[in-house]
């Protein structure tokens, strides 16, 4: 069970987590581009495209910690340091991509924004990548681990 309930979790992570990490990243200069021409029809639509990627695969990305959770329990490793770490780190990232990265790209994404506007989405977005990095190196070094890595 320990096998499926891990390799759900980091199936979903990589599914989910990624193309939010990627079409994240991608919005700022999309935002940019279509600032500078309103009148092109192509960015607006991809800047509106990388949004509803981000809000989509957000919503699926609960997966992850739901199956973390049960891999934990499993494994009987909810109270190791290195997993708080990572509920902490996962907690903020969710947070930072709700509160700070989400509704900043909703407001580019209608029109609304100024150039300034995507150079601070860019850093709540740089936010939120390194938590999830910082998230994934602790997932694979999991200090205190009986795998002998």
């Amino acid at each position: 069970m320990n096998k499926f309930l891990l390799a759900v979790h980091v199936l979903a992570a990589i599914v989910a987590i990624g193309p939010v990490t990627v079409a994240a990243s991608m919005f700022p200069p999309a935002a940019r581009r279509a600032l500078a021409a309103p009148d092109d029809a192509r960015a607006v639509e991809t800047v509106r495209l990388l949004h509803r990627i981000c809000r989509v695969y957000a919503v699926v990305g609960v997966v992850v910690p739901v199956f973390g959770f049960a891999t934990a329990s499993n494994m009987g490793v909810l109270g190791d340091g290195w997993l708080i770490a990572s509920i902490v780190l996962t907690a903020l990232a969710a947070l930072v991509l709700a509160v700070l990265v989400l509704p900043r790209q909703e407001a580019l994404a209608e029109g609304g924004g100024t150039a300034e506007a995507t150079v601070r989405l860019a850093m709540f977005t740089g936010m939120f990548n390194l938590l999830w990095a910082a998230v994934t190196v602790l997932m694979i070094v999991r200090p205190g681990s009986t795998t002998g890595v």
